[in-house]
């Protein structure tokens, strides 16, 4: 975890909703099917819309964009600002750095 500092890392996981976040972001498929009510806001290439994350965890949006700047802040997460819409991935590289670290470190 070279780039990214242990404690940010740990705070941003402290959280349920923040940890929930992280699981969805690493299915999108799956936990945001494309229907009816759900014609965009994720693709494989830009990752989740906060307005479909913010559905999905029933807080403000106000929380929920507050909780994806920790994740970015720690590195757990990429945005992607497209037009008026911001989108969210899981940085899978980041989260490889936390289980070697976890593994090795302590």
């Amino acid at each position: 975890m070279k780039s990214m500092e242990p404690v940010d890392v740990f705070k941003a996981l402290a959280n349920e909703s923040r940890i929930r976040i992280l699981k969805w972001l690493g299915d999108p498929d799956r936990y945001f099917p494309v229907g009816p009510e759900n014609s965009e806001g994720h693709s494989e290439k830009l990752g989740v819309c906060v307005g479909l994350l913010q559905k999905k965890t029933g807080l403000s949006q106000s929380t929920v964009s507050h909780y994806l700047a920790i994740l970015q802040k720690a590195g757990l997460v990429t945005a992607h600002r497209q037009g008026q819409w911001t989108y969210y991935k899981r940085n899978e590289k980041a989260l490889k750095a936390v289980a070697r670290y976890l593994k090795e470190e302590i």
